[in-house]
């Protein structure tokens, strides 16, 4: 296990500039300024220094840091890196994170071997070479050499993400933060000298924080890895969402894979194949895997597939049956008993067949009323609510109505299409109380197949 690597106390940088820009520099103020544990610079060009309104005592070696240290971050020339990683070795240091690249991704695998030689023999596990680390949420511990004002944090919540590349996972970090999503941990483990995406997802499980577990792949890279990640990945997705993204599906992607982290991006097949088998669900894109995550963190797993689709506009209502009508799921006739009760109680012109359409006449308490008579039935596993809050009779209530309706107990997501403020405010709302919401209908109904797809892993496994 390796808990400390991802959560620790204290960290030395070796390598902690005072030059606005490098590396070392972003590291530092990230660890510094925010970070809620210890920071150890080490720098022997440095003794004290004044920055960001503090004095900053520097190192001249980790054997000079008295205390105990629980990662050391090192982002100097790969070829220093051996002789930091003994003397991390020497000191008692479990964990290192290795920024630099120069290794086996630029043809100098001789090096990275010798790093992990060194590692193995000292007994300090390495995430990277070749990557940019880990970012905890909950404890800023912050190895990003990406400055914040340009790649935003986001906030602590339930989903994690392992990712490959190092590039993806600061674009991931910078797209989630714009949006308010929860990614309570990001983790890139660059060139996988030493740990994996195996280990890191174990740790994830392992960690009530994490609700669903997100991972961006390339490759494998070394023998018998499709094996460790089918048998981690079964024990861990019934108790654990695992949603990933495989990229690198193409010749001239593969090509680019291997010059980009040493991996072998091998046949898309393969990896589709291991996905079913583990139990992972498998998205066609980043965003689609974030998409999937936040209704995998948010909702419970149906009991089966039939949606119930209710919407204040009828040609927004015919592309969400579509769209989950394309993926397998069903969009059953509501029966006709309740469909005689609906009538009665809708406006005149309002379709009750399933999408259930409340037209552009409709008022907040015309949804309360088709999810109070649809939700608790047995003939309907998930909603969803298709709003165009732009209709005259809507107001700031319908998401009370929306959020009401979890207490039956059953899958939800809105799509909520438009930008004034009304729809925004409507939005945070709902994904403040738990319901996740989507721009279009396709995305949504993706969302809600992820949902129906674990439902049916939990079942398997």
């Amino acid at each position: 296990m390796i808990p400390k690597l991802i959560d620790p106390q204290s960290v030395a940088v070796v390598g902690a500039s005072t030059k606005p820009g490098s590396v070392g520099y972003v590291i530092l103020e990230n660890l510094v300024t925010r970070f809620k544990g210890e920071v150890y610079p080490v720098n022997p060009k440095y003794d004290e220094v004044e920055l960001w309104g503090r004095r900053i005592k520097f190192y001249k070696s980790l054997s000079e840091v008295k205390d105990p240290v629980d990662v050391v971050v090192i982002a100097t020339p790969a070829p220093t890196v051996p002789k930091i990683l003994e003397e991390a070795g020497l000191k008692g240091v479990k964990s290192a994170i290795i920024i630099s690249s120069g290794f086996a991704e630029a043809g100098n695998a001789e090096l990275e071997n010798w790093v992990k030689a060194v590692a193995k023999q000292y007994g300090v596990r390495v995430l990277g070479p070749n990557c940019i680390g880990i970012y905890n949420a909950y404890t800023n511990f912050d190895t990003i050499f990406l400055p914040a004002d340009r790649a935003g944090r986001p906030p602590p919540g339930p989903l994690a993400l392992i990712s490959q590349s190092g590039a993806v996972a600061a674009a991931i970090m910078d797209w989630a933060a714009r949006r308010r999503l929860g990614l309570g941990f990001l983790a890139n483990y660059g060139n996988k000298a030493d740990v994996t995406e195996v280990e890191l997802m174990e740790a994830f499980a392992a960690d009530d924080r994490v609700k669903v577990i997100t991972v961006y792949i390339e490759g494998f890279k070394y023998p018998g890895e499709a094996k460790r990640f089918l048998d981690a990945a079964r024990k861990i997705a019934p108790k654990k969402p695992i949603v990933a993204y495989k990229a690198g599906r193409g010749k001239a992607a593969q090509r680019a894979v291997k010059s980009h982290t040493a991996a072998m991006a091998g046949a898309y097949e393969m990896y589709h194949g291991l996905f079913q088998q583990a139990g992972v669900i498998e998205a066609s894109s980043v965003r689609e895997m974030f998409d999937m995550a936040k209704a995998l963190a948010t909702q419970p797993p149906p009991r089966g597939g039939r949606v119930l689709v209710v919407t204040d506009s009828g040609g927004m209502g015919i592309q969400a049956v579509d769209a989950l009508e394309a993926l397998g799921l069903e969009v059953p006739e509501v029966p006709e008993s309740i469909a005689r009760e609906l009538k009665r109680e809708l406006l005149p012109f309002a379709a009750v067949s399933n999408p259930v359409d409340v037209t552009g006449s409709a008022t907040d308490e015309h949804y309360k009323i088709v999810l109070d008579n649809l939700l608790p039935t047995v003939f309907f596993d998930m909603a969803l609510i298709v709003t165009l809050m732009q209709v005259p009779g809507l107001t700031k209530n319908l998401a009370k109505y929306v959020i009401d309706s979890k207490r039956y107990g059953k899958p939800i997501a809105v799509v909520n299409f438009g930008g004034s403020e009304l729809v925004q405010k409507f939005e945070e709302e709902l994904e403040d109380h738990g319901i996740p919401v989507y721009p279009t209908p396709d995305r949504a109904a993706k969302a809600l197949w992820a949902l129906y797809k674990y439902g049916e892993v939990k079942r398997r496994l």
